[in-house]
């Protein structure tokens, strides 16, 4: 691991990153881009994203209960909350791809090493606190609607839903509480962590810059979330699985917006040297996951 791969700027300033003005061409921009850095990095972003999915598997397991129907749309619905954070590895790929830096899957996880990894962590735990209260809400609409009787099944559940009373006020209430969730965290967070793999700005800074962000550009960023709402719904359809195509290119393409909303950073850098790039292929995989060969800054 070369020092200079990682974060190089100094301590947090207190100033502010630049926001720019961005429009649906730099949207398209941006996702084209995103699906350059998959189809460059084909094996390594399918590898990484599969943690999302599993993780996915796995949280929900644990925060489920037994009578789980209730906290289904829920918490898929809330997931991608902490989806920014799920990412990091993606954009740190991207990011090196920029730099002409080794790519290799293994560097999806040199965040360790980055001098805003403790702000990183905090809003990670944010978004996580983000996600459990709205779990916690979601299933205090369903009890203030329909009380504490288990549901038996899929099907009858989804009948009251659709045909009682109490049923239209869960989906109304619900979905309304649920976007106001949703808003909070994709205000917070849409370029926050990207700014902070590329600079050391701080916690606040980078969750400011990612407000002001959305406020500069509402209608760019509504579709914005639009694009990224319905990309991941087809991957939860897909169970769950799905999401390990549709989070790499929404990775890769976050990182790209982040360098279009965001002005660069024109203060003095230590000089990079990136090393040559080997390109992979995807008939390599598995066997480019345990390779032991290295570029000179890899």
């Amino acid at each position: 691991m070369v020092e200079h791969d990682v974060v190089t700027a100094s301590e947090p300033t207190g100033e502010l990153p630049i926001v720019r003005s961005i429009g649906s061409a730099d949207l398209k921009d941006a996702l084209m881009k995103g699906l350059d850095d998959f189809w460059a990095m084909p094996t390594h972003v399918v590898f990484i994203s599969l943690i999302y999915p599993i993780f996915a598997v796995v949280l929900g397991a644990v925060t489920l209960e037994n009578n789980f129907a209730p906290d289904l749309f829920p918490f898929a619905a809330g997931f991608p909350l902490i989806g920014p954070f799920a990412a990091i590895g993606l954009y740190e790929l991207s990011r090196r791809r920029e730099l002409g830096l080794d790519t290799s899957w293994n560097h999806a996880f040199d965040v360790i090493h980055s001098k805003s990894l403790s702000s990183i962590v905090m809003l990670g735990l944010l978004l996580s606190v983000i996600f459990i209260v709205w779990v916690a809400i979601a299933r205090a609409i369903y009890v203030a609607n329909f009380g504490y009787e288990e549901v038996t099944s899929l099907t009858a559940f989804a009948y009251d839903l659709l045909t009682t009373k109490q049923g239209h006020n869960l989906i109304i209430i619900g979905n309304f509480v649920g976007f106001l969730f949703a808003l909070l965290a994709f205000s917070l967070t849409v370029v926050s962590f990207p700014l902070l793999l590329d600079r050391n700005v701080g916690v606040v800074a980078a969750a400011l810059t990612s407000v002001r962000a959305v406020l500069t550009n509402p209608i760019t960023m509504a579709l914005w979330g639009l694009i990224v709402t319905c990309s991941l719904l087809i991957g939860f359809l897909a169970f769950l699985f799905g999401l390990a195509l549709v989070m790499p290119v929404l990775g890769h393409s976050t990182w790209h917006l982040y360098r279009k909303v965001v002005a660069p950073d024109m203060s003095s850098r230590p000089k990079y040297e990136p090393g040559p790039e080997i390109r992979r292929y995807a008939a390599d995989f598995p066997a480019v996951l345990f390779s032991s060969r290295r570029t000179k800054n890899g």
